[in-house]
């Protein structure tokens, strides 16, 4: 059985013996490093780390971690995300009709693939009923239709602090989000079926196979207040020929949407992203 241990993400502006220092606070806390990994920014001159080591034999109980890591990334003049690998967040699923994403997710974690709790899916229609009661998922059905934007979305906030939700993730949602929501929310992973920044919005396969592309992709991405403009956390890809119609494309693209909404929760639940400068660095 893998062992826990503590994930640290920390930024702060780049100088020398940053690798060393934070290597040391380690070793002087007993802890063994699994794995170290760095990125330094030099436009920006800020410098990333992530770092992961095992809790067994280690010096400080979690809370002691929690904060002697806040207090050491403050002396670096830095910002640090600490947590720990058994930690199971607990997420949202928000989906429409088509089903190929929530049902991979679901699999996924039924086969302890992805680490995560899914105490409801939220949807605009009834589609999905089916499924949630094969995963034995709760099902909230929200409607948006002949109701106003407002009323649906604080509908859905309450359901959200009534669960306690640490996470949303966005398998084929379509619809648009406020302002207001996203600011009001946990951390928000979408799917959007092309490969971004092309075809943002609608209907990007009818407008791919418009063009006569050679590829066409998925894109998972953390969802911010412009449309389809977020930090990118995953990408996948499908290869078309002048053979492939509309249908073609929309068959294809679904297997992509899976790999990549796959992709980015699971490196999100793993700690492996960081999101800075509106773009994301991924240690993987």
């Amino acid at each position: 059985m893998k062992k826990t241990s503590c994930i640290l993400r920390l930024i702060c502006p780049d100088r020398p013996g940053l690798v060393s220092e934070l290597a040391g606070w380690v070793a002087n806390h007993n802890g063994n490093i699994l794995h170290a990994d760095h990125h330094t920014d030099s436009e920006a001159g800020l410098f990333l780390s992530r770092i992961e080591w095992e809790l067994d034999g280690f010096a400080l109980n979690r809370q002691a971690i929690s904060f002697k890591l806040q207090e050491f990334a403050c002396q670096l003049k830095g910002e640090a995300n600490v947590d720990f690998s058994d930690e199971a967040p607990r997420a949202a699923i928000f989906v429409g009709k088509q089903s190929h994403c929530i049902l991979d997710l679901l699999w996924r974690i039924r086969s302890s693939e992805l680490l995560m709790e899914v105490p409801i899916v939220i949807s605009n229609h009834r589609d999905i009923t089916p499924i949630c009661k094969e995963f034995g998922v709760k099902f909230k059905f929200v409607p948006t239709n002949n109701v106003s934007k407002s009323v649906a979305e604080d509908e859905i906030l309450k359901l959200i602090h009534d669960e306690k939700i640490e996470l949303l993730i966005l398998a084929k949602y379509m619809q648009i989000l406020s302002d207001q929501f996203v600011q009001q929310t946990p951390p928000t992973i979408n799917i959007h079926h092309s490969f971004l920044p092309a075809f943002k919005g609608s209907h990007p396969y009818h407008k791919a196979w418009e063009r006569g592309v050679k590829l066409i992709g998925a894109t998972a991405h953390y969802v911010t207040a412009e449309l389809d403009n977020g930090p990118i956390i995953a990408q996948t890809i499908a290869h078309v020929s002048h053979r492939d119609e509309i249908p073609d494309l929309i068959r294809k693209g679904r297997d992509t949407e899976r790999m990549a909404l796959a992709t980015a929760v699971r490196l999100h639940l793993q700690r492996q992203v960081m999101v800075y400068r509106g773009r994301t660095a991924i240690f993987a």
